[in-house]
């Protein structure tokens, strides 16, 4: 499938939906096939229109076409050169404005809260690496401290350096929106939601956006041996860093890194419709069924073991010979996501380790001493 052009967006409309707008000048139609999914027929947007209540109607998605296409060209080849990551090139004093290219609902109905995936404009000035996070202040006062901005929040990237437009000016980030419940009540109580996240999922194109970094290393992906084993462990919006990883290593056509290795990518959400950019992982698993895994623990929908409900843990456990025998071959393995999982994860590695008569924490050592093992939680 061609590159899209930078001034159009492919919106997928799925069979059923409201058309009443297809018959519109901005729109031209044409069919997309992914799988065994029935869409038809889509429509192409052009962006530089001014008629933003039009655009604002349908989700801006791009990953269903961009997953159906071999190998995408990016660029510029520069961003492979630095020997070492770009950090905190923008600080809270002095943040990059930005701005929101687009915003688009992850989750189906059926799935618990909000995700959105954000694409933003930073014009190639604040270049990052895959598994790096940028910093987000939102608009507004510090509710405790009057005059000052508020904190920053960290999110990880969930893009390639070149982004989704392939050109190294855009990054993107999985966001859920944080909202709270009133225990008696039982109804959302707007004023504590979280500040950040409801500011960028109600962001619309257009819309300016602080951002500070890019920060971290510990999740950088090693890229010293092509052939390296990756295991990905992700809870919710923790898949954000990986879906750089993938798309590097499955979407991107990068003349300094050809992926010949494994990367296994264990997800776990509440149900199917919690999914996230399962379309893209789907599609890397027909393309290179040798180089990658995808499983996905499902809380709500599974059952392990022991009759119970499944969690990402359940699932590293089913496969825990495996794993542990890819580790001690010198496997990456990788957890982001809420900090609340890995306790769960810790307790099965280490029963699994002291079934095999092994020492968890020696062999944590071990991993951490080889930097094999990373972990970025919130």
């Amino acid at each position: 499938m061609a590159h899209l052009a930078v001034s159009q967006v492919a919106v997928a409309v799925p069979v059923g939906s409201d058309s009443t707008l297809r018959s519109s000048s901005l729109f031209k139609t044409y069919n997309l096939r992914f799988g065994n999914k029935t869409w038809a027929p889509s429509l192409s947007l052009d962006l530089k229109s001014r008629n933003a209540h039009l655009r604002s109607r349908f989700i801006v998605c791009m990953s269903v076409q961009q997953a159906s296409r071999s190998k995408v060209a990016v660029s510029p080849l520069e961003l492979e050169e630095a020997n070492e990551p770009p950090l905190n090139l923008y600080k809270p004093k002095e943040p990059y404005t930005a701005t929101i290219v687009s915003v688009e609902r992850l989750v189906g109905p059926k799935a618990p809260g909000e995700t959105c995936h954000i694409v933003i404009d930073h014009g190639g000035n604040v270049p990052y690496w895959e598994g790096q996070s940028y910093g987000v202040i939102p608009p507004g006062e510090h509710p405790k401290k009057p005059g000052s901005p508020h904190n920053v929040r960290l999110y990880s990237i969930a893009s390639t350096r070149y982004g989704d437009s392939f050109d190294g000016k855009t990054a993107s980030l999985c966001v859920r929106r944080a909202v709270y419940y009133d225990p008696e009540t039982g109804k959302e109580d707007p004023s504590k939601s979280g500040v950040c996240s409801n500011f960028l999922c109600n962001s619309k194109p257009g819309d300016k956006v602080q951002i500070t970094g890019p920060s971290g290393k510990i999740m950088l992906l090693p890229e010293d041996n092509p052939n390296a084993t990756h295991i990905m462990i992700a809870t919710g919006t923790g898949i954000a860093p990986f879906r750089g990883y993938l798309r590097r290593m499955f979407m991107e056509s990068v003349p300094t890194f050809n992926f010949g290795g494994l990367a296994w990518l264990f997800l776990g959400v509440a149900n199917s419709d919690s999914l996230l950019y399962d379309d893209e992982f789907t599609k890397y698993l027909q393309d290179y069924p040798d180089n990658f895994r995808y499983d996905k623990a499902l809380s709500r929908e599974q059952k392990n073991k022991s009759g119970g409900k499944m969690y990402v843990q359940d699932k590293i456990e089913e496969y825990s010979d495996e794993i542990f025998k890819l580790l001690d071959n010198g496997a990456h393995i990788y957890f982001c996501g809420l900090k609340g999982m890995m306790p769960g994860i810790q307790d099965t590695l280490k029963r699994v380790a002291e079934e095999r008569g092994e020492s968890w924490d020696q062999k944590l050592s071990q991993l951490k001493k080889n930097k094999q093992w990373h972990v970025e939680v919130y």
